[in-house]
């Protein structure tokens, strides 16, 4: 098993830490991982990704230029990435601020309203654990459990009380999912 995953957004989406997340999750099954973050100076409100590699063998490189999966939060990361993602792969994204759904047939597309659903749940912060529950749904390369324990390792101990709430989150995800029907696009 390999997953070779990119997640974009806007800085201040929780890119890079539900890519934390995704690599400690892979730690606690034994797997081998890559954590790579790109981001520029301006960080919040900026551009972000990051690459994350989960494996059952050593990984050569880091650096990737196509992925199995993307996960897109913003216009400017599905312009950059859609055509990134590998013949048959998956194509994650939520459609707030979207203007240009994706377009490719030779991929599995799926969506889900994580901004509508963390509004609705009364947390903002709770996006970025959304979407990892409905990635998760898509493709459950890591156990729940062990995502649990990559949130406790990744998430400052003042914070642990907000565990709980993380994990509904990960499982509106799970509920919400969908895939993405071209008929459905906003015009």
């Amino acid at each position: 098993m390999s997953e070779e995953i990119i997640i974009a957004g806007f800085g201040g989406q929780g890119v890079l830490s539900m890519g934390k997340i995704l690599a400690y999750s892979g730690i606690m099954q034994d797997q081998e991982v890559s954590w790579m973050p790109s981001y520029g100076p301006e960080m919040r409100g900026g551009t972000a990704n990051v690459t994350v590699i989960i494996s059952d063998e050593k990984i050569s490189s880091p650096y990737l230029k196509v992925y199995d999966s993307a996960i897109i939060l913003n216009q400017q990361s599905m312009d950059k990435f859609e055509n990134t993602v590998k013949l048959g792969g998956i194509l994650l994204y939520d459609p707030n601020g979207i203007t240009h759904h994706p377009t490719r047939t030779d991929i599995q597309i799926y969506q889900i309203e994580g901004a509508k659903l963390a509004a609705e749940m009364g947390n903002k912060k709770i996006f970025n654990m959304i979407i990892l529950g409905a990635f998760l749904k898509i493709k459950p390369i890591v156990k729940l459990e062990n995502v649990i324990t990559g949130l406790k390792k990744s998430l400052s101990e003042r914070y642990h009380h907000l565990i709980p709430l993380n994990k509904e989150a990960i499982t509106m995800g799970m509920k919400h999912v969908r895939p993405f029907k071209f008929a459905e696009q906003i015009v």
